[in-house]
């Protein structure tokens, strides 16, 4: 049963904690050493050997072949298919208005300064196809990087294990994630999964292309391989267990709020799922709630050790001291089921996304408003923000001034470079000056038998 607490010092420790973590593990940060350097050192035959190991699939090719999109699509629900259209639509027409454009400013004094903004050559996204597959998590990442102007969008996801689909599927991907990734955009997807997949990716095989960045949410293993490969490639954040906060008054129907709990709690063993209220009968009620709804959910097992294990409610005298912890926890998911919702967002300081009043669930934001779904966790909201476009791109400045214009800045930007004890720096803007001005360069080194102090160039 999800526990309810009361504010109080001695509740302090307990409020705030949060799921395990895992940077801490060795076993898991050895395996995963060994995963990435038996891809580094053989290549696609590491690749079908621990495909092998740990999804149970013995594959021929590593890439989806366009025969195999088409099928998926042929097996796909119309209706669904349809649904992935509507949705794609929305997250596409959010995203847009992300594009950055490139600028340049003319000083109009022989000074001209810019930023260009350049798409990422090529980059992976991961989706995992374990104990849930997840369509969604396909729109919410390519969709960004296809706006953004990225040329290439390689995917990786897990085959299914024949020892648990139908011959049909088995070694195959999941129909509705092939299905999200032909309406994204994607152009080349691979049957690889969990750490291997983000290695091959960040290092290349004979069969898959090496990219700059990764993105994807995963287990603890891709996480643990996200990692360890950054700096060699980029990525978009170290993903923890899934979380949803609630802000919630008195006016509230106890089994939205339950439901909505639980549909956080149903993600993983380690999510969190925790309510904020200033209404003591609203917790009791959303606890007996929560009860009565957790053995209907197909994934009722791992939604029941999320909620005794991470869940809480936590009771307050106010509102404002809900918001005031809700900035401290900085949740991924935040919901503020109040009246006039609209006034408390702007106490809103630390939160990945937030949704409004009582009829916009979280779930909604996971699949269908627009809005990306891969969002800081583990309090990174204090200084992370959601995917978007702008994960996509990187910036380059450039600087252009006249013979002129470095004439007047030369001096400046000589005493500053002085200050930090780089003459050399000094020397190089000096050196385009009069030959009057390379005098003052450095003090202590002089020619005797010169009228002026020149440092040797």
């Amino acid at each position: 049963m999800i526990k309810i607490l009361k504010l109080a010092d001695k509740n302090k420790i307990k409020i705030f904690e949060r799921a395990v973590n895992y940077e801490n593990n060795t076993k898991l940060r050895d395996t995963v050493t060994g995963i990435i350097n038996s891809i580094k050192a053989r290549g696609d035959d590491a690749l079908i050997e621990l495909e092998l190991k740990f999804d149970k699939v013995n594959l021929e090719n590593l890439e989806v072949t366009n025969d195999e999109i088409d099928e998926a699509l042929n097996l796909v629900e119309p209706e669904f298919l349809e649904i992935l259209k509507r949705a794609a639509d929305n997250i596409r027409d959010f995203h847009a208005r992300q594009v950055r454009n490139n600028f340049i400013v003319d000083k109009a004094d022989g000074v001209i300064l810019g930023q260009r903004v350049i798409p990422l050559e090529k980059v992976g996204i991961y989706i995992p196809g374990g104990t849930a597959a997840y369509p969604s998590s396909v729109l919410m990442n390519a969709i960004p990087a296809k706006l953004a102007g990225v040329k290439q969008i390689i995917m990786a996801t897990p085959p299914q294990a024949s020892a648990s689909n139908s011959a049909r599927l088995a070694g195959k991907i999941n129909p509705n994630i092939l299905a999200a990734a032909h309406v994204a955009g994607v152009d080349r997807i691979y049957k690889i999964g969990g750490a291997q997949a983000i290695a091959a990716m960040a290092f290349g095989t004979q069969s898959v292309v090496k990219v700059d960045k990764i993105t994807g949410p995963g287990n603890m293993y891709v996480a643990e391989a996200k990692r360890q490969v950054f700096g060699h490639v980029a990525i978009d954040m170290i993903a923890g267990p899934s979380e949803i906060l609630i802000i919630a008054d008195e006016n509230n129907n106890s089994k939205w709020l339950a439901a909505d709990l639980l549909s956080q709690a149903e993600h993983d063993v380690n999510a969190s799922a925790v309510l904020i209220t200033n209404s003591e009968n609203l917790a009791r009620e959303v606890q007996q709630e929560i009860e009565a709804q957790l053995d209907k959910l197909e994934r009722h097992e791992i939604a029941r050790a999320s909620i005794e294990n991470n869940g809480k409610i936590i009771l307050v005298d106010n509102l404002d001291k809900a918001v005031e912890i809700a900035n401290e926890i900085a949740p991924e998911h935040l919901e503020l089921c109040v009246d006039e919702p609209f006034n408390w967002l702007g106490k809103i300081k630390n939160a990945g996304s937030v949704f409004l009043g009582r009829y916009c669930p979280e779930a909604l934001g996971d699949y269908y408003a627009g809005p990306n779904h891969t969002l800081p966790t583990s309090g990174t909201a204090r200084f992370s923000s959601p995917l978007s476009v702008d994960d996509f791109v990187k910036k380059s400045q450039f600087i252009y001034y006249t013979q002129e214009a470095m004439s007047k800045a030369a001096q400046d930007v000589a005493d500053f470079a002085r200050k930090e004890g780089l003459t050399g720096h000094a020397a190089s803007v000096l050196s385009r000056n009069t030959p009057q001005s390379l005098r003052d360069i450095s003090p202590n080194r002089s020619d005797e038998n010169s009228g002026d102090k020149i440092v040797a160039l």
